[in-house]
């Protein structure tokens, strides 16, 4: 047996890859940016491990078993040799954070809210996001039912993805129960449900054919109502619902309306028939978007969180992919870098640091400071004094 060679070692599992400079910086920063935004926002941030207990992660959902089977399916698991109990490695964050409102700081007041941030692994990654670990960040607002909380929520995530530069930004509002409650008016059984169900998400007019007229008439209308705010909202207030399924039209038609207030700038587009990728919300969903990036920035919603006493509280929240801000935003443009050949003082390194520079230290003295410098990826030399650009033909100037 040979010893693997430099490509070898180097060659990482399908969906996982090395970050480096100066991206790993960069979305190091826009995770603190998104935080920040959050902390200036009353949310404080909580930090659970990368590995618990499968039990934990999958009760703190309050999902039904279908679902929680599907959550543990995309979670890598493992035996833990002390406990001999099976864990997992979070594949989402929301969950944990979940499990700590309702155990660690089930005593404090509500509504709670949390932010977070860290790294994300899942069992496979998709089309539109191959990558199978990545950074998630996000906000949860626990204890709150309030058509307010949803607003806060949705308006604080717009403000922290225009404060990292993103322009053209725009939301898609859902309303994932209102298909299923309208099945439930209208006595449609499971598999009636689920082909209206598809119909919708594929916005497939024709597939409604076979359907009773009244059901068509609504589903038709629900599936013409999706699109720019303007245009959609009059369209959706005209379907003929009634009881439940008309409460959840009201609740999106005032969400939207009170949105398109307090962030103007905000492009809103609505989808009342949309369940897709929103199987456990219980109220709004929504997803943001940017022009010509693919997939979403992140998404949220209302959604029930289990708690230990067999009850659930209501909570509203979101998650960024930091995989898909990094391609929505400015290109990152590395910090100036200067050289400090080997004998300078640590009193002037000081002094540089304390004016912006990032200094490299030379570790030995050497006849070609600037070559140096060049290797070590600086962009400036310190000589006699004086910052030295680098050019890219191999010349100093002085800055």
């Amino acid at each position: 047996m040979t010893a693997p060679g430099p490509f070898q070692r180097a060659l990482l599992p399908e969906g996982l890859r090395d970050d480096l400079p100066p991206w790993a910086e960069h979305e190091a920063h826009m995770v603190d940016r998104l935080m920040s935004v959050a902390a200036g926002r009353g949310y404080r941030r909580v930090a659970p491990p990368l590995v618990e207990f499968e039990d934990s992660l999958i009760t703190a959902s309050g999902q039904g078993q279908g679902q929680s089977q599907s959550r543990s399916q995309s979670m890598f698991r493992l035996l833990d040799p002390v406990s001999q109990k099976m864990m997992a490695v979070r594949s989402d964050m929301t969950l944990q954070v979940a499990r700590i409102a309702t155990s660690r700081m089930a005593g404090q007041g509500r509504p709670l809210r949390l932010s977070y941030a860290g790294h994300v692994l899942r069992v496979r990654g998709t089309q539109l996001r191959p990558a199978r670990q990545f950074r998630q960040a996000g906000v949860e607002l626990i204890g709150s039912d309030a058509l307010e909380a949803d607003l806060e929520v949705i308006a604080l995530a717009a403000e922290a993805l225009t404060d990292l530069g993103i322009k053209g930004l725009s939301v898609d509002l859902v309303s994932p129960t209102l298909v299923p409650s309208l099945a439930r008016q209208l006595a449609l059984d499971e598999p009636t449900t689920e082909m209206a169900r598809r119909a919708l998400d594929a916005k497939d007019i024709a597939a409604l054919a076979g359907f009773d007229e009244t059901v068509r008439d609504i589903l038709t209308g629900l599936m013409q109502a999706a699109g720019s705010l303007d245009s959609a909202l009059p369209k959706l207030e005209q379907v003929p619902l009634d009881g439940q399924a008309a409460r959840i039209r009201d609740t999106l038609v005032t969400l939207a309306r009170a949105l398109k207030d307090r962030v103007p700038d905000l492009k809103i587009t609505i989808d009342p028939g949309e369940c897709r990728g929103f199987e456990f919300h219980t109220g709004v969903g929504f997803a943001f978007f940017a022009p010509h990036v693919s997939g979403e920035l992140g998404r949220g919603g209302r959604y029930q969180v289990a708690c230990p006493d067999g009850g659930q509280e209501s909570a509203v929240g979101f998650s960024m992919y930091l995989d898909s801000l990094l391609r929505a935003v400015p290109v990152p443009v590395e910090h100036p870098r200067i050289y400090l050949p080997f004998g300078t003082g640590q009193e002037e390194a000081r002094r540089l640091r304390s004016i912006g520079w990032r200094t490299v230290y030379g570790l030995v003295s050497v006849s070609d400071p600037a070559a140096a410098a060049r290797a070590e990826g600086c962009t400036h030399l310190y000589e006699h004094g004086v910052a030295l650009s680098l050019t890219a033909d191999d010349e100093a100037s002085e800055e």
